[in-house]
């Protein structure tokens, strides 16, 4: 039996499958790519640390006239980073319930750096889709905004309609998106269990400003983020350049942990270095990054 509109505001947000154990580099079959479900119209994916040492997250958004994928991971080889066989695999299925005359597909990013737009490539040829350039300017004209970053843009993918708020500090063009069917906000590289890499931290405070009065209008459940660097051992990361990271701390984060991250935030604002906390460590201005980064690596 198939039900072909998707009712996205009653019930919302909806209770979630978080029971996944990611692959984090320590298993020796690992496949090239993990696809977890959330609910039967979000998916995340993730690619193998084996394959590049960022292990990034992909998140796949469905509505009844289109989808949103966030970020297009590390890798362009398709042999490498399968990603597109995969994303056409779920949305094929997903239709097969809830068929639709047309449907696009739309190619955004949490932020522009090459870890999460490298697989853009792999959606340059295909039907009915659109690739956001991963720049400030490119995502401000396709998500139509005129007063960045202090704004939030609706964007329907019919009947499922997300917020998409500012986001840099950690990068001009970050991006954060909110989903009230799940409850979500996608916070990209801004806020996840890891380095938080941040450049300009006054845009970085007003960014988690932005996200918590959205906290205040509309119910959140989890933060999710595109990385996992934290383990499971409170204020310990996995090093740099790592394939393998046994013992990862839980993906998702918390709305509590935004508010902590922000009134920490104030507090080293003004004092440039590298903090540790037990869910987060913070690298406070763009020398202490850099110095710390290797110029070659995307961050």
């Amino acid at each position: 039996m198939t039900s072909p509109t998707v009712d996205f505001h009653s019930g919302a947000p909806v209770d979630l499958d978080l029971s996944v154990e990611w692959m984090d580099g320590s298993g020796s079959n690992e496949p090239l790519v993990q696809v977890h479900a959330l609910d039967e119209h979000t998916y995340v994916l993730r690619q193998s640390l084996k394959t590049h040492y960022e292990g990034p997250f992909v998140f796949l958004l469905l509505g009844n006239t289109g989808a949103l994928m966030i970020d297009s991971g590390a890798t362009a080889d398709a042999e490498t980073w399968p990603l597109r066989q995969f994303v056409d695999g779920i949305i094929a299925d997903w239709l097969v319930a809830h068929p639709a005359a047309s449907y696009s597909l739309t190619v955004a990013h949490s932020h522009g750096h090459g870890d999460h737009t490298a697989g853009d490539v792999q959606f340059s040829d295909r039907a009915n889709t659109s690739v956001v350039p991963a720049t400030l300017e490119g995502m401000k004209n396709f998500f139509g905004f005129t007063k960045w970053p202090n704004e939030t843009v609706s964007f329907d993918l019919g009947g499922r309609i997300l917020r998409v708020i500012g986001g840099p500090g950690h990068e001009e063009a970050a991006t954060i998106f909110y989903d009230p069917w799940t409850g979500i906000l996608f916070t990209g590289d801004t806020v996840y269990p890891g380095r938080l890499y941040v450049v300009d931290m006054p845009a970085f405070v007003a960014t988690l400003d932005r996200a918590i009065a959205v906290m205040a209008e509309v119910p959140v459940s989890y933060l999710l983020g595109c990385h996992i660097e934290m383990s499971s051992t409170p204020g310990r990361d996995h090093p740099l350049g790592s394939h393998g990271h046994p013992g990862e701390a839980p993906m998702p984060m918390l709305p509590g942990q935004l508010v902590t991250l922000r009134e920490r935030a104030v507090a080293i604002a003004h004092l440039p270095g590298v903090y540790k906390f037990d869910d987060v460590i913070i690298y406070n201005g763009r020398a202490v990054v850099d110095d710390y980064l290797n110029p070659s690596l995307d961050y």
